[in-house]
């Protein structure tokens, strides 16, 4: 197939891309740019990646016009051309809640999760006017090898952990590290999904997790047992209390029902 990825130099985008190449598929990038709308033309999916994902970012209106705007553009350009169209969207749409449904209550804390959660509403709102196939992925707390240094900040538990105990020999984690728990999902399994998405008749939004959360104490614990690391611990900084997930986890009932999938667990992924 032929397949456009938005945001290819990103995390997430630049795995999904290379290992599309590595399945035979015929992969280009594009990236963002103001007031420019990629043809997808000839294209047989559009996978859109691309997006400001800084949870803390405040310029309310470049996210709004990066991350919802231009997205609405390319599901009409898909539209037009009859280019299937996979997005990412994110768990921070559900908030501070225990509730994981995809049809369930949402409670977005950031202007990045609104962004999400308005793109999410215009799909479920015109999702049977669209002749395309269009599958919007909440992806839940993902984590890798490769590319994810550049998220600097953003990077995953699993990153910062791991960087932290070979530069520094310690790993820092919050005070009741126990109490906090995320579904955690390797991005070589997303990888893997998006591509048995392509045979799936199915339109909508999915979760996007393993449905097994785990501890950020049981995270650092498990890197800094592999590096012989100390931990050490600190307050959640007041610019993320407000709108810190204190537990996720994925419900998959909607995607079962559509793809099979084996996940690989957060601990197995450490000690491999």
């Amino acid at each position: 197939m032929k397949i456009l990825v938005t945001g290819h130099k990103g995390f997430i985008g630049s795995n999904i891309a290379l290992y599309l190449q590595s399945k035979g598929h015929e992969v280009e990038g594009w990236e963002y740019m103001p007031n420019v709308i990629p043809s997808t033309e000839d294209y047989d999916w559009c996978i859109h990646t691309g997006a400001i994902s800084s949870t803390t970012y405040t310029d309310v209106n470049q996210i709004l016009e990066q991350n919802f705007e231009f997205s609405v553009r390319l599901a009409q350009v898909c539209e037009n051309f009859g280019t299937n169209f996979q997005y990412a969207s994110s768990a921070s749409v559900y908030g501070n809640t225990t509730h994981f449904t995809e049809d369930g209550p949402l409670y977005p804390q950031s202007p990045y999760a609104w962004s999400k959660y308005l793109f999410d509403r215009f799909i479920n709102q015109f999702i049977d006017e669209f002749q395309i196939t269009i599958q919007g992925f909440r992806y839940f707390n993902v984590y890798g090898k490769n590319g994810e240094l550049q998220k600097g900040d953003m990077a995953s538990p699993y990153t910062k952990f791991t960087n932290q105990a070979k530069e520094n020999g310690f790993i820092t984690l919050f005070e009741n590290s126990e109490k906090y728990k995320r579904d955690f999902v390797c991005v070589e399994d997303i990888c893997k999904l998006q591509e048995k998405m392509f045979d799936v008749d199915a339109k909508g939004i999915f979760n996007v997790g393993t449905g097994r959360p785990v501890s950020f104490q049981t995270v650092g614990s498990a890197i800094a047992n592999k590096y012989d690391a100390d931990i050490r611990y600190v307050s959640i900084p007041d610019n993320i209390k407000g709108q810190y997930q204190k537990y996720t986890c994925a419900n998959l009932d909607k995607l079962n029902s559509v793809v099979d999938m084996k996940w690989k667990s957060i601990e197995d992924y450490i000690n491999d």
